[in-house]
């Protein structure tokens, strides 16, 4: 029996205990910093499982990690359980029915994502055991991907120092190496302060606050012109000052979040938007104060991991999906657009197939897609530990990100197939990089190159403490 063909078999030997773990943590949807419970639950499985566990990493109450092995390489694999707000659905049925309680939701498929990365750990701890080899694997329990930004901080806090490589992944409509492309990001909440007063007796006394966030919005929506045409610009209004029309707004609060290629790209527009606060302010005659709440890195690639990875992908092959998975999915792509179904084709560099509900072919490497928009704390692990991701096929094709048929297909037997396919090839490129030094001094190669011109700044400022807070702000 081949080495992969072992370690393939430790997970599938695993899997039902983790099928069950992403369901729980499906039934349990939490917010940013707020995955009490589901960091409980993922913590109780390290434990039964014989992980040396590590609690409340960076300072973060719902960050843990479970470590097996000892001596040799350190292989992280990283897992998330934060939810999104929302998005709360009956699952495996294909029409919006959201279920009764606060509306958060998996509609980014994390449930599955932690339970499948430590699926993967889980495996390689054991075969470390079989094998007698010298080396160690980590589940890195990370909470608040979704905008809370704690990947950062855990890198800034030295967690994943004497981390050799990292690996992770993320639900998808195909299975494929992941492209390693986002945009850096940072999320600012401006805060405006004027005077209130009678809106009809004395309007003159007062200096509206909601018409500052007003006139910054406007702004930031002319400068959208003259910014790359990669960048994003997205605005939400945590406080627009009451719900009274005949008071002048004394106090209003809005939170930006600006994307862009890479750090300097990104700072040098938070430096424009901030001018445009201190404009609008300017103009009405009130005071703005900024918080920082978040910031992340952009992706970085590593060719050796990916050429690893793939290599697994084409040896396993694609989900085993059955005629009950394709029926299902069909039921789901009802609910959608043609276009949603062909950008999703598009988005991998793939011709569109029309009739084709699930993954039934791994994306070559080689193929290049439209480029992600989106942005991910992964970006600073791969930014000081070489790093690479798999997507999972683990949802109809055309299915949007962060939507309702996400949450619903979260528990399906479809996701779960996906799931455990993934972890076999997360766990075999873990294999791989144990048994073989030199994938992993090509891949620290490959990093030191990409890293030389600009090394590795954290973009969060010194003093931001995580905003464990955010979920209730």
């Amino acid at each position: 029996m081949q080495n992969t063909d072992e370690i393939w078999r430790l997970v599938e030997q695993h899997q039902q205990a983790f099928i069950a773990l992403s369901d729980r943590v499906w039934e349990m949807p939490e917010l940013a910093y707020a995955e009490v419970r589901s960091c409980a639950e993922h913590k109780a499985a390290l434990e039964a499982h014989g992980f040396r566990v590590t609690e409340r990493l960076a300072g973060i109450p719902t960050a843990v990690m479970g470590e097996a092995g000892e001596g040799g390489p350190v292989i992280a694999i990283l897992g998330e359980y934060d939810a999104l707000p929302g998005l709360s659905q009956e699952a495996g049925v294909a029409e919006h029915r959201p279920l009764p309680g606060d509306g958060a939701g998996h509609g980014c498929g994390h449930n599955l994502l932690g339970a499948g990365a430590m699926l993967a750990a889980t495996a390689v701890k054991d075969w470390l055991a079989s094998q007698g080899i010298q080396g160690r694997v980590r589940y890195y329990g990370c909470p608040a991907e979704e905008g809370g930004a704690a990947k950062a901080f855990m890198v800034r806090e030295g967690c994943f120092d004497d981390v050799d490589i990292a690996i992770s992944w993320h639900p998808a409509p195909f299975a494929a190496v992941n492209e390693a492309r986002s945009l850096a990001n940072t999320r600012i909440d401006f805060s405006f302060t004027g005077r209130s007063s009678h809106a009809a007796a004395a309007p003159h006394l007062g200096r509206s606050a909601l018409d500052a966030v007003e006139l910054m919005n406007v702004g930031v929506n002319y400068m959208r012109e003259h910014m790359p045409s990669d960048a994003r610009i997205h605005y939400a209004y945590l406080d627009a000052g009451g719900i009274a029309p005949n008071v002048v707004q004394g106090t209003a609060k809005v939170r930006y979040l600006i994307r862009a290629n890479d750090l300097p790209e990104l700072q040098a527009l938070v430096a424009r938007v901030r001018k445009i606060a201190d404009g609008a302010a300017l103009m009405t005659e009130t005071t703005v104060t900024t918080r920082v709440v978040s910031a992340v890195s952009n992706l970085l690639g590593n060719l050796p991991l990916e050429r690893a990875m793939q290599s697994q992908l084409e040896r396993l092959g694609p989900p085993p999906f059955d005629e009950a998975d394709r029926a299902l999915a069909a039921e789901f792509q009802k609910t959608l657009s043609d276009e949603d179904i062909a950008s999703a084709f598009r988005r991998m560099g793939v011709p569109v197939r029309r009739g084709v509900p699930l993954a039934d072919e791994i994306i070559p490497l080689e193929a290049k897609g439209a480029a992600m928009v989106g942005s991910t704390d992964v970006g600073d692990v791969s930014w000081v530990v070489p790093t690479v991701q798999a997507r999972g096929a683990t949802y109809a094709i055309g299915t949007p990100g962060h939507s309702w048929q996400l949450t619903a297909q979260g528990k399906t037997p479809l996701a779960h197939k996906g799931m455990v396919h993934v972890a076999k090839v997360m766990a075999g490129v873990a294999v791989e990089a144990l048994r073989d030094p030199g994938l992993v001094e090509r891949a620290k190669a490959d990093q030191a190159a990409r890293t030389a011109e600009t090394p590795y700044v954290c973009p969060l400022p010194a003093d931001l403490v995580p905003p464990v807070g955010m979920a209730s702000a």
